[in-house]
């Protein structure tokens, strides 16, 4: 049946508030209000910064709040400003004692608190969160199975799904999927610990937000910021000399030539490329000498955009000249934009998309936990992580893995080695020639082996597809690399939300279990 709705607006005095001024405990900020280490976040944001010199800073709680719930919501700053300001909950979440309708800070404070918590000030409460979690419901493995110990249920019921031994768990996969993956632990040496758990680990690239880079697209682009930085040079000469001269329009109509073709040659691309680097070394070259002229302004006029634009454009048509003059197609530490001339190309090798812009980072798998082992704007091998991601698995949970599922860069000679005097297996054929007779419990490993490391492609797919890590839209190098471990730092929030909720359901269950058993009653409708 449908109703039509009432089409006028009710007056804002009549308006329905269900709260009545009192927020749910069940809401969803409130609950992750539990889960955030607070205490660890105000360490943290105040380390290095005294109490009683200076005016008082926007608290710990609201700073962090703040971020995540920009991240977790996928805002911008200032919608996450607006956003907290209409919602209680947010409020709450961020540490207000009371509801208010004044925006709490500034919106461009949201660059300062990236910056104050930083790359490892992030890690250490993302680490936190999963480590708290893990802890939180193997403390809780023998409540269960206490309450559950005369029932009829199971025996494999008694323990909750996910949980792990050793301080380490497994990736979220079934009780079955453990069974076939676990081999027994033999030739472990004396007074070590049994290994424990699985580490999957896998490299992905953070694409930053810049545009397709081009030889011809970047010189054109350095160009033009020169010629504004003529233009500012020039200011004070006005009347007195004539400006000098840059062909800024000949320069722009062969650009934009250039640009309308389809498919350019070979050659036309590199006759392209010697007019821009044409124009530009002229433009640097008047520069130099306006420098010199006692008349003109100085580079602390500039400002602090074109003073680094300046340095960018000298660092771009020194590579641009180096290729052009060795007819080659690479250059170290190659500047792909001027605006972030810290965003490198990192070769990637995937499909539809061989070349990616951003910073590249090695992530460890735990549980459902991620860990960035490793986090750099320059490209680089993440075969050679694996030793260290190992070691740091050791530290976190105080034993090594049972099992590493990774892919083929990472099955070298060393890293075999090392995994085998440790008593670690690691997931992938054997180096040598192909087998021919492989039995059937091999090829079931190995299937099971790429199933598992499916859960690493699912984390990356969840922080590029529901949060951030798609386009990291931060500019600077320091606030890029904080935002991609604030995106890590959510998704830890996320899997230790649902932890809890699990943890909380199977509790109940248990105890429901456990006074049906009490009272004499059946309890096969549980079993």
């Amino acid at each position: 049946m449908y109703r039509r709705s009432n089409p006028d607006q009710l007056e804002f005095i009549d308006f329905y508030l269900p709260f009545s001024g009192r927020l749910n405990a069940d809401n969803r900020w409130v609950q992750l209000s539990k889960i955030v280490p607070w205490e660890l976040a105000e360490d943290i944001y105040h380390a290095g910064r005294r109490s009683d010199f200076g005016a008082p800073i926007v608290p710990a709680r609201v700073a962090l709040g703040a971020l995540i719930i920009k991240e977790r919501l996928g805002l911008t700053d200032r919608e996450t400003v607006e956003t907290i300001r209409e919602n209680p909950y947010l409020q709450y979440f961020i540490g207000l004692e009371e509801f208010t309708e004044k925006r709490p800070f500034d919106p461009s404070l949201m660059v300062e608190f990236r910056k104050r918590f930083g790359v490892d000030g992030m890690q250490q409460i993302s680490q936190a969160i999963a480590i708290a979690s893990v802890e939180r419901q193997d403390n809780s493995d023998d409540e269960p199975a206490a309450s559950t110990e005369n029932s009829d249920a199971p025996e494999n019921d008694n323990e909750p799904p996910g949980s792990a031994s050793c301080g380490s768990a497994n990736d979220g996969a079934s009780p079955t999927d453990e069974s076939q993956d676990s081999q027994p632990t033999t030739d472990v040496p004396p007074g070590s610990t049994l290994n424990q758990g699985r580490l999957i680990s896998d490299a992905t690239c953070a694409p930053a937000d810049i545009r397709y880079p081009t030889d011809i697209s970047l010189l054109n682009e350095a160009r033009e910021k020169t010629e504004l930085i003529i233009d500012r040079l020039h200011r004070p000469r006005i009347g007195k000399f004539k400006r000098p001269r840059t062909y800024r329009q000949k320069a722009r109509l062969r650009f934009l030539s250039f640009t309308k073709r389809k498919k350019p040659s070979g050659k036309q691309v590199r006759a392209a490329r010697r007019q821009q680097l044409g124009y530009l070394g002229r433009n640097l070259r008047v520069i130099s000498r306006l420098l010199g002229e006692p008349d003109s302004l100085s580079l602390q006029c500039l400002g602090k955009r074109l003073y680094q634009a300046l340095f960018v454009s000298h660092e771009v048509y020194r590579q641009q000249m180096e290729m052009h003059q060795s007819h080659s197609v690479r250059v170290d530490d190659r500047i792909i934009s001027i605006s972030q001339p810290h965003v490198r190309p990192i070769k990637r090798g995937k499909a539809g998309r061989d070349t990616e812009f951003g910073a590249k980072l090695t992530l460890s798998l735990v549980n459902g936990f991620s860990f960035v082992d490793r986090l750099s704007w320059d490209s680089y091998n993440e075969g050679q992580d694996l030793v260290g991601q190992i070691e740091s698995y050791r530290q976190r949970w105080g034993c090594y893995p049972e099992s590493v599922h990774v892919d083929k860069i990472y099955r070298t000679r060393e890293n075999r080695a090392y995994c085998k005097a440790r008593n670690i297996r690691m997931s992938g054929p054997p180096l040598g020639r192909p087998r021919h007779n492989v039995s059937a419990v091999e090829k079931k490993q190995a299937r099971q082996d790429e199933l598992i490391r499916n859960a690493v492609e699912g984390k990356f797919g969840q922080t590029k597809r529901r949060f951030s890590l798609g386009r990291v839209m931060t500019r600077l190098a320091s606030t890029s690399l904080a935002q991609i471990s604030l995106t890590f730092l959510v998704a830890n929030l996320e899997q230790a939300w649902r932890m809890f909720f699990l943890l909380w359901n199977w509790c109940c269950i248990s105890l429901h279990r456990q006074t049906v058993t009490t009272n004499g009653r059946t309890n096969s409708n549980l079993a």
